[in-house]
């Protein structure tokens, strides 16, 4: 018995309407007068009376609807057009956050030159020399200049509070917020979307209503709150980990104990990230089931004989992703951008302790730094989004 199926996963969509369609077997297309174009019976056409010039027909009309459904895109509608524009989209996002990072800081209250003369005493030339030296003693477009010369050959300048090069510390400083960050981002995804597609699946049970509300508590919270009030209860009162760092002193880190110890360090930063990012991808991926759970081609696959396990995994989960993918992504660029609290509630020396730093001078050079890096991430995240989402969605490749 051939049933019709038409999962939008595949793309393969068959047209309404048609006569492709056998009458009473879909919800769409019931018993009764035919409204699309449908293939008038024989005879009925005086200029195409023979009943296989009607198939004919019938058959041209299948294939240009075939041919409409196509998932290659159209002429014009390339890959490489595509990645273009989205590149050059990106490109302009870049380049607003490389003028906005000069003028935004320059707004600041605060001479950094001051605040370095209250910490030790320094003559009124003294003060200018420094100010020279920093190249505050310049107008702001030919500071603008400078930051711009520096931004294309990679010399971001030199920290006033560490007097290194900027480069070199977010260099130094990168490996830390990556790990904690992509550490926090998988257990995020899978927890999220495994809780989400079994609270959709079973909607209104007792596991729905615990997941979906225990996670919009967390989604609630400020991640600096609840690092603070697991660090109080963890690593204070039952003192079962570490309060800060990333290591303990004196440990090679790339021994065992050494390994050992830095994920002990791993455990309340990742989950005070966690708590607070897996909701968003929970109800995301709920959403988006609960919407698929209408559709046809699922009453098709449990006519198949499908259990509901293998109706929600091969046909149901693949394409409650699709929306889904979008938002991980975005929120992977925002969960690194998010780490500038946690890194400061528990010393994790990444880039958002340097940043935290940073705005304690203020040190402009490092803050320009640390705020394009930051911004180059969620910008590179956005663009594999919508390159990972035209591979997923045939109606973004038709687009």
């Amino acid at each position: 018995m051939s049933t019709p199926t038409h999962d939008p996963h595949s793309g393969d969509r068959p047209a309404r309407g048609t006569a492709s369609e056998n009458p009473g077997t879909s919800p769409t297309n019931p018993p009764g007068p035919a409204t699309g174009p449908t293939p008038a019976p024989p005879g009925t056409d005086p200029t195409n009376p023979s009943p296989a010039s009607a198939r004919g027909s019938a058959g041209a009309a299948h294939a240009n609807t075939a041919a409409a459904d196509m998932d290659e895109p159209p002429t014009g509608g390339s890959f490489a057009r595509y990645f273009l524009r989205k590149l050059g989209g990106a490109a302009t996002s870049m380049v607003l956050v490389i003028v906005l990072g000069f003028f935004a800081f320059r707004m600041l209250p605060g001479d950094p030159v001051l605040k370095i003369a209250k910490e030790r005493p320094m003559s009124p030339a003294q003060i200018a020399e420094l100010r020279s030296q920093y190249g505050l003693d310049k107008p702001v477009i030919v500071q603008f200049w400078d930051y711009l010369v520096g931004i294309v050959t990679g010399d971001l300048g030199e920290s006033y509070v560490y007097r290194k090069s900027v480069s070199a510390l977010i260099g130094e400083y990168l490996g830390p917020t990556l790990l904690l960050t992509a550490t926090a981002a998988v257990i995020a995804i899978v927890l999220g979307l495994w809780l989400g597609q079994i609270s959709a699946w079973r909607r209104n049970s007792l596991f729905d209503k615990l997941a979906s509300s225990t996670s919009l508590i967390f989604w609630s919270v400020p991640t600096f709150w609840l690092g603070l009030i697991l660090l109080m209860i963890f690593g204070g009162t039952l003192q079962w980990l570490p309060t800060g760092g990333m290591i303990t002193p004196g440990l090679d880190p790339w021994s065992f104990a050494g390994i050992i110890d830095v994920v002990k360090h791993l455990i309340l930063p990742v989950v005070s990230l966690v708590a607070v990012v897996y909701a968003q991808f929970l109800m995301i991926m709920r959403a988006s089931l609960l919407e698929e759970m209408s559709e046809d081609y699922l009453t098709t696959a449990r006519a198949k004989g499908l259990t509901e396990d293998e109706v929600r995994r091969r046909h149901a989960v693949p394409n409650a992703l699709l929306p889904t993918v979008t938002v991980v992504f975005l929120h992977l660029g925002g969960l690194i951008a998010g780490a500038v609290t946690v890194e400061a509630v528990f010393s994790w020396p990444g880039l958002g302790k340097l940043t935290f730093e940073a705005i304690r001078g203020p040190d402009l050079p490092l803050l320009q730094g640390t705020f394009v890096v930051f911004s180059a991430i969620i910008i590179v995240m956005n663009l594999a989004a919508d390159i990972v989402y035209r591979f997923l969605d045939p109606r973004v490749r038709r687009a």
